[in-house]
């Protein structure tokens, strides 16, 4: 993944006797005292003036550890922002630099080093570092932001909602708002997530920041079905950045939710061949498969492979991907071998539902449940967890239930994915049909 004039203190309210987050949008958020930032120009990124000016200290001064830091940090995020895994090897060089050059009591090369085992998956890794890194900068607010994000990705509800509710405090801005957004969204809260970006959307003064912020608000609202409110945030932010890919993979999205599969399809063309990431030539893939041109989706996949490759020799391992990737082909065994793998490691929800379908696709409905309960426990209403939900609900010959989840799926976005939704929608046929 600036700060807020109005800094009042956020609060997230726990509801600690049942395990569930119960969140006050009206209590997170202070009071508005700015209106959307607009940029007036400039091709040179906050980001990339950043991490210019390190290079340049330490091209003078080679013995400075916080500088290492600082540099090291600024790769994370240009990997982040790039989705290029070359820049992972880079930040990793100069965060143990810096802590080479100052082993006790560096905070600012600990939360780097977080971050970027945050951006390669390893989770658990991320968590040790932000814990050490908390001893240290115990009043840092991007301490918490790694800590956030690791015990998300691990599962642990109540220990990230405790991270993000102590990085509203230090500091409200565009960091500590998106992730409240996805907090609120994990909890099925989405008008307040969508309160909470349209926050973070106020703060962002860097053109990245606020590409970002319109990305997640076109997101939020394609994953609840209003493709019209998705595509103009895709296009708003598209006139701040007007090549950012997160974007441009918004726009192509929304073409194929109106019909527009040519569109789309060269949408997703110059994306990947600009950005073969593992995301997008997947998403390009089943687009293919749904205009009937297999050959060309093998492609894809095959490019997936290769990406794969290039991310397991930066370090990064992504097994949850893989096994996604796996149960779009049908290859049902690696789905289940990378599922179960990424499950002996962290037990989050998107982990479970992941499992849950892989269970699915290798026939073991009742084994699949389990998981697919385990994912609806934190409330989210994702189209996909209840898509899979009515499946496996169908292959257990519980008609009744399969309907009320498959509807459900298509309610919340009839739009979740090309080839899915068309089988949902046949499978809610033939279930009313049967009926």
């Amino acid at each position: 993944m600036s700060a807020r004039s109005a800094r009042a203190r956020a609060l997230l309210v726990v509801g600690l006797g049942v395990g569930l987050l119960v969140l006050s949008v009206a209590a997170l958020l202070p009071p508005a005292t700015s209106t959307p930032a607009t940029v007036a120009g400039g091709s040179t990124s906050t980001l990339d003036r950043r991490i210019s000016a390190a290079q340049a200290r330490l091209a003078r001064q080679e013995q400075d550890p916080r500088t290492w830091a600082e540099l090291g940090a600024a790769y994370v995020e240009k990997a982040r922002i790039t989705a290029n895994p070359a820049y992972y090897p880079k930040a990793e060089g100069a965060l143990r630099k810096s802590l080479a050059q100052q082993p006790d009591g560096n905070g600012p090369a600990l939360t780097g080093m977080g971050a970027l085992a945050n951006a390669r998956h390893d989770f658990a890794a991320a968590r040790s570092f932000g814990e050490q890194a908390r001893e240290v900068l115990p009043d840092t607010a991007e301490v918490y932001g790694v800590l956030t994000d690791a015990y998300t990705q691990l599962g642990d509800t109540e220990a990230a909602t405790a991270a993000l509710q102590r990085m509203l405090e230090l500091k409200p801005g565009v960091s500590s708002f998106t992730r409240a957004a996805y907090e609120f969204e994990l909890h099925g809260n989405v008008d307040d997530a969508r309160h909470a970006l349209d926050r973070a959307l106020a703060d962002a003064i860097d053109p990245a920041d606020i590409a970002f912020c319109r990305y997640r608000l076109g997101e939020l609202a394609f994953d609840n079905g209003d493709i019209d409110a998705a595509g103009r945030h895709y296009e708003a932010g598209l006139l701040v950045v007007p090549e950012d890919p997160p974007l441009l993979q918004g726009r192509a999205k929304v073409a194929a939710a109106r019909g527009h599969t040519e569109e789309a399809l060269a949408g997703y063309r110059d994306l990947v061949s600009r950005l073969p990431n593992t995301q997008y030539p997947q998403e390009y893939a089943l687009l293919l498969t749904f205009a009937g041109e297999p050959e060309n989706a093998e492609r894809q996949y095959a490019l997936i492979e290769q990406q794969e490759q290039l991310q397991a020799a930066s370090g990064a391992t992504d097994d949850l991907a893989a096994s996604l990737v796996a149960a779009d082909r049908g290859d049902a065994g690696q789905a289940l071998e990378r599922a179960q793998a990424e499950w002996s490691r962290r037990q989050p929800v998107f982990v479970a539902d992941a499992l849950a379908w892989a269970l699915h696709l290798s026939g073991r409905d009742v084994e699949a449940l389990t998981y697919a309960d385990h994912a609806a426990g934190t409330g989210w209403r994702n189209a996909t967890f209840f898509y899979h939900r009515g499946m496996i609900l169908a292959g257990l010959g519980r008609d009744a239930e399969a309907v009320t989840a498959l509807t459900e799926a298509l309610r919340i976005n009839p739009h979740f994915s090309p080839v899915e939704a068309r089988t949902a929608r046949a499978t809610l046929a033939n279930l009313r049909g049967a009926g």
